[in-house]
């Protein structure tokens, strides 16, 4: 399991990951979420890259970020654009990773002050 420095007041902060879960402030989910520095949506219904939708995109614009990360899963996959073209049409920046590599991003864009939200697939 990988670490990062844990520090709550600067927001939701991932402290750990590995294959099967995601470490959020100390506390471990197993289900795919989404989160920002101020906001976690701990109930994200995404099982697999493979079964992402629009909807699930449209999930994450809510919350108006300037970068959306996603990570999908254990490697790399990219969807079709049809799924994320609203990303694009909106003139957001989108980046598609493995999960831990999304994870790690998003710590340091986060504490960059960054507006970024990531989708993270477990």
């Amino acid at each position: 399991m990988k670490f990062a420095q844990d520090n709550q007041d600067e927001g939701y902060v991932i402290t750990g990951y590995d294959k099967g879960s995601i470490s959020i402030n100390g506390k471990a989910f197993s289900q795919s979420l989404i989160i920002t520095k101020t906001k976690l949506n701990e109930n994200w219904d995404v099982d697999s890259i493979e079964l992402l939708q629009a909807s699930h995109i449209g999930q994450i614009l809510l919350f108006r970020p300037e970068l959306i990360l996603i990570g999908t899963g254990d490697r790399l996959i990219f969807p079709a654009i049809e799924i994320y073209s609203s990303i694009i049409q909106q003139g957001i920046g989108v980046d598609f990773m493995d999960t831990n590599a999304a994870c790690r991003t998003y710590n340091i864009l986060m504490s960059e002050g960054r507006d970024v939200v990531a989708g993270l697939i477990i």
